[in-house]
């Protein structure tokens, strides 16, 4: 007999788990299906050189469990205090067996209901979606959440790209590296961890992708390369015959015992050079692989048909009843922000529940009711941008919202902001947001001459580049007015005059202004 259940989960690793957590607590039916013999086996696995690179910070000075998740990039939400990542090790990056560890606790702990060993083979959908493992069980839900991530390799259209090595497989023993000529295709971490791991015995490595290097600190996504990774750059600055391609590789041919990789250098007004190689390692990354959904319920792809297209609800555009959780939702913050990582998703996890709970459940969004008066509100702003680590770590996607009718109003926590407007959430309301300046990945982080503005200079925080809270008015979607708060060295905005009075007052002018406000 089939299995049935409300809520069809699609894997046990971080999201999965999150989702399942939400899920056990609400006291909804559900049922989590993995793959492997246990939770988060992606990391037995990955990354292959076994060192994280989300930060684990468990020494912050603040003894507030919500700031210093600001610090913890590994854990996830739960109310069990012994539950946090920063208990099971010092390092600050930590490594990937203490991530197998954690989360096979928090699923034995929390007692989640998971099934292991049940690799999914096909989806399909008639009146609600029907799941099969590679044992032939059968599993229907109406609400499907796939948390698998986009786990298939991902291999750039070049003609002989098969003659690469994916990061999948290709060996970590640089010992195997001895004194040869080696191309790694692609510009993300794992190419640069590939290359590190590579320098010590490789005689020359080039790292190759058609645009230039994006540094974590400068953009603030941390996708992009980070410092923990970077040696290589060095290595190639300072002449150790490594290098760094600008250019695309057209294409990748067998000559003798080795490859030839005809290079297009983008810096060289497309000259093509023919460059030989001994090996050619292939990082660019994975997708989603689709071909366990049958026709009727495969989901529409983007960004090169790595990701499955997505509502504001983090549901499929085409296939009703099919949402995402995890690193897949970064389609709505592609390059952003952080939802393609644990301390990022594990809050959208959080809200794609409470959407659910909205939606198929008919329970409200959690709320604190308040006065609409615009020092109540002004302190309740304050106090939340101040220690939030939801709002800090999704930065303008996540915000808090506050909904304003009459003389009441009511605070509601972490609402994805296009969500708010899509689905008509209120008719007035504030976002509260964390977010960088329009420009802040366009200057050098370290050149003080670049800052053009003055911390904590109320006047001038619309053009803060560094981060900070913005607070928006709407009316049914429309804008009508934003004011944001100076930016501060420590991310403190309790100043009275440079960041609660100039709130303040523009909270007494918006509500004064609004046609629902009512007169006294």
């Amino acid at each position: 007999m089939p299995t049935t259940t409300d809520y069809l989960v699609i894997g046990a690793g971080p999201a999965g788990l999150q989702l399942g957590y939400f899920l056990d607590r609400a006291g909804r039916d559900y049922l989590v299906v993995e793959a492997g013999p246990s939770a988060g086996s992606f990391f037995a696995g990955f990354p292959r050189h076994r060192q994280l690179i989300s930060i684990n910070k468990p020494h912050t000075g603040i003894d507030d469990p919500e700031f210093n998740l600001r610090m913890d990039w590994n854990s996830l939400l739960s109310d069990d205090d012994e539950l946090l990542f920063t208990k099971y090790t010092p390092r600050y990056f930590p490594a990937a067996d203490d991530m197998v560890r954690y989360l096979g606790d928090y699923a034995t702990k929390l007692g989640l209901n998971i099934r292991y060993d049940s690799r999914v083979t096909e989806v399909r959908k008639r009146e609600t979606f029907e799941v099969v493992d590679q044992n032939g069980e059968v599993y229907r839900a109406p609400v499907l959440v796939v948390a698998t991530g986009p786990a298939k390799p991902y291999l750039p259209d070049i003609p002989g790209i098969e003659l690469a090595e994916p990061y999948t497989t290709v060996s970590v023993d640089p010992q195997d590296f001895v004194d040869q000529r080696v191309l790694i295709l692609g510009k993300g971490n794992s190419a640069f961890e590939t290359a590190d791991n590579l320098v010590e015995t490789a005689a020359v490595i080039h790292v190759a992708g058609p645009n230039s290097v994006r540094l974590a600190w400068q953009t603030h996504f941390v996708g992009h390369l980070r410092a923990v990774n970077n040696n290589f750059l060095d290595s190639y600055q300072l002449k150790s015959q490594n290098a760094i391609l600008d250019g695309h590789v057209l294409r990748i041919r067998e000559e003798g015992d080795g490859f030839v990789a005809s290079v297009s250098f983008s810096r060289a007004d497309g000259v093509v050079k023919d460059i030989p190689y001994d090996r050619v390692i292939a990082c660019t990354g994975f997708r989603l692989d689709t071909s366990i959904f049958a026709e009727e319920c495969r989901p529409e792809l983007v960004i090169k048909d790595r990701f499955p297209a997505q509502t504001s609800e983090w549901q499929s555009t085409n296939v009703p009843g099919m949402y995402f959780a995890g690193t897949m939702m970064q389609v709505r913050d592609f390059k952003k922000s952080t939802s393609g990582f644990i301390h990022g998703f594990r809050y959208t996890v959080k809200a794609l529940h409470r959407i659910l709970e909205r939606k198929v459940e008919g329970r409200e969004w959690p709320y604190v009711p308040l006065a609409a008066d615009a020092k109540a509100l002004s302190d309740a702003i304050i106090a939340r941008v101040n220690r939030s680590s939801a709002l800090w770590q999704q930065f303008g996607k996540l915000g808090d919202l506050i909904s304003v009718k009459g003389r009441d109003a009511a605070y509601f926590e972490e609402v994805p902001v296009d969500y708010a407007h899509d689905s008509q959430f209120a008719d007035e309301y504030f976002t509260i947001t964390l977010e960088y300046g329009p420009d802040h990945d366009k200057v050098d982080p370290f050149d003080i001459n670049a800052r053009r503005i003055s911390p904590d200079n109320p006047h001038k925080a619309y053009d803060a580049a560094y981060l900070h809270p913005a607070v928006r008015h709407f009316q049914r979607g429309a804008l009508l007015a934003e004011h944001h708060i100076a930016e501060n060295l420590e991310n403190d905005w309790t100043s009275e005059d440079n960041h609660r009075k100039p709130l303040t007052d523009f909270l007494a002018d918006r509500l004064s202004q609004t046609v629902l406000t009512v007169a006294p």
